[in-house]
């Protein structure tokens, strides 16, 4: 299985696109960026409008027409938020395929022949023979009538060397630019070559990215788990809301019984516009914002949450032309700030399970949203800015590939074996161990992940408790060394990747000041060495962390491996 993880700084958005193959991985990353990239050229159009807008307002109507404009736009964000659902269900949320190939045209021009310099034209002919005049007295006396004749002959002579010096140096520029022609011909042929080939390659690679279209659509149409998810993805991408909501989401599909299961984030009031109207008042000659009400956004707030769940499943419905889902299962999150603690909350604030032949008999341009997902028997708290958190009626499916069977290592500890110095697969499964009985007290489980080395998931959680439960990852790091804030960076970034609430973080050694820096507010936890002793205890074990003496082991057991022989 191919997994690479995807990122839109401007939207905020991020996505892993997993794939039996690379190519997969690929041509759904390549994808799901384009529709990012459209959707926030969209975005950036309509800042550039507003700016526009406003730049017209200052110049025509000054700081009153700004006011006046500003208003306007407030009242269509806040109507905008009764429209959520009626504008999603306005629309045909199939896929185009061949919306999604490209069909631009090579944007570079074809090289211009370049015009020939014109060659000047040769000396014009003219009369170079001098003939003397002669007089009377010259025809009598021959002295005179030499002397004219040789001036005549010398007159000839220079007026043809001058003639025979143009026509060389006009050769000579002829051959110049004759010559200057041929290299600007040369060059424009080379240019043209090579503007065939940037147009082949061009045309190439738009073929190559049409085949991979042809393909995922082929392999959606026979209803391969991976790209049914990627194309659900695909869909809800491509549905606009407001630049500041959430746009975050997890799907799992369970092709036997047809339940498409939906993870999403949902807004948290905060990012709902508050702005009612904006007042310029000129005799202090400064703007006034007018706010709406608390209860009216608390009231909007509940349904604009249900709008987007109602939304969300009649477009999954809705686009599934190979009728691959039966079932839809909406869990909504809500990631928020904790007043009183200031700690993130990540809380399931509403969930509902419905087959596809209910809900297509709803008629959803005139139900009352909260209305209608009491009917579908939906759970949720009774004021949904409470956050009241709830029981999810579906969870994500834990069957996850990397799952891999794990071995008991806790039985085997006494006073003697030193943590720090154990063979690394043991000390993961030993986590695991450690960390199934902490969460089996609450009916949770522990899944330890395929071993690798390289600092990603060592073991995942799974915490039923409404509250603080969850998907929780675990890393082991068996070190004799402080662990660094890169290593609490990765787990941060782990935690977003997978889509869990819940970060641990297990060392035999220690932190660093930096590491605990960066943790703080986070939903991350550091356990040290003493902690984990006190940890293992707690459960029955007992053991030590000798750091010196495992570095000394450790530094042995790297030295026999390079000199076996020795």
């Amino acid at each position: 299985m191919w997994r690479k993880t995807i990122y839109h700084r401007e939207l905020k958005a991020s996505r892993v696109v997993r794939g039996e193959t690379q190519a997969e991985v690929e041509l759904g990353a390549q994808l799901q960026m384009d529709a990012w990239s459209q959707r926030w050229q969209t975005v950036q159009k309509a800042a550039a409008k507003r700016e526009q807008k406003q730049k017209a307002a200052l110049s025509s109507f000054g700081k009153k027409g700004i006011a006046v404009q500003r208003t306007r736009e407030a009242q269509a964000e806040l109507t905008a938020l009764g429209n959520i659902l009626k504008d999603g269900i306005e629309k045909d949320h199939v896929v185009d395929w061949d919306s999604l190939k490209s069909r631009s045209a090579f944007s570079v021009p074809r090289p211009h022949e370049p015009l020939p310099d014109p060659i000047p034209p040769p000396p014009a002919p003219r009369n170079l023979v001098f003939q003397p005049t002669l007089g009377f007295w010259d025809k009598l006396i021959p002295r005179l009538r030499e002397r004219k004749t040789a001036v005549a002959a010398q007159k000839t002579s220079s007026a043809t060397e001058e003639f025979r010096e143009e026509v060389r140096r006009w050769e000579a520029l002829k051959a110049q630019v004759t010559q200057l022609n041929k290299d600007k011909q040369d060059a424009h042929l080379g240019a043209v070559k090579n503007w065939e080939v940037e147009r082949a390659s061009f045309e190439r690679l738009q073929r190559e990215q049409h085949a991979k279209v042809d393909l995922w659509r082929a392999a959606y149409e026979q209803r391969e788990v991976d790209l049914l998810t990627d194309y659900w993805e695909l869909v809800l991408s491509n549905s606009e809301y407001p630049d500041s909501f959430p746009k975050s989401l997890s799907l799992d599909y369970l092709p036997d019984s047809k339940v498409l299961i939906v993870e999403y984030h949902l807004p948290d009031i905060s990012c709902l516009p508050t702005l009612k109207e904006l007042k310029y008042i000129a005799t202090r000659d400064q703007f006034q914002e007018i706010r709406v009400s608390d209860a009216w956004l608390h009231r909007v707030y509940d349904d604009v949450l249900y709008q987007i769940t109602l939304r969300t499943i009649q477009e999954l419905f809705q686009s599934d032309s190979v009728g691959a889902v039966g079932t839809v299962a909406f869990n909504g999150w809500v990631n928020s700030i904790d007043k009183s603690t200031g700690q993130e909350v990540n809380a399931c604030v509403l969930s509902v399970q419905v087959t596809k032949a209910e809900f297509m008999q709803i008629n959803l341009a005139n139900v009352e949203p909260k209305a209608c997902f009491r009917k579908l028997k939906g759970v949720s708290g009774s004021k949904l800015i409470s956050l009241s958190p709830v029981k999810p009626v579906l969870q994500l499916n834990k069957q996850d590939k990397r799952f891999v069977p794990s071995y008991e290592v806790a039985a085997e500890l006494d006073d003697s074996v030193n943590l720090a110095a154990m063979d690394w697969l043991d000390f993961e499964n030993l986590i695991r161990e450690i960390f199934e009985k902490e969460f089996s007290q609450n009916g949770g489980e522990v899944k330890i992940t395929q071993a690798s080395r390289d600092g990603g998931v060592d073991a995942i959680a799974f915490d039923p408790d409404p509250i603080r439960g969850g998907k929780i990852v675990i890393q082991a790091k068996r070190y004799t060394n402080p662990v660094g804030v890169s290593a609490v960076r990765d787990l941060f970034g782990t935690v977003h990747n997978e889509g869990a609430t819940k970060g641990i973080l297990v060392t035999t050694s220690d932190y660093g000041p930096d590491a605990y820096e960066f943790a703080k507010g986070k939903p991350l936890t550091l356990l040290s060495g003493s902690e984990l002793l006190y940890l293992l205890q707690r459960h029955g074990h007992r053991a030590k962390i000798d750091l010196a003496g495992a570095k000394k082991l450790l530094a042995e057991q790297e030295q026999a491996l390079r000199n076996p022989q020795s």
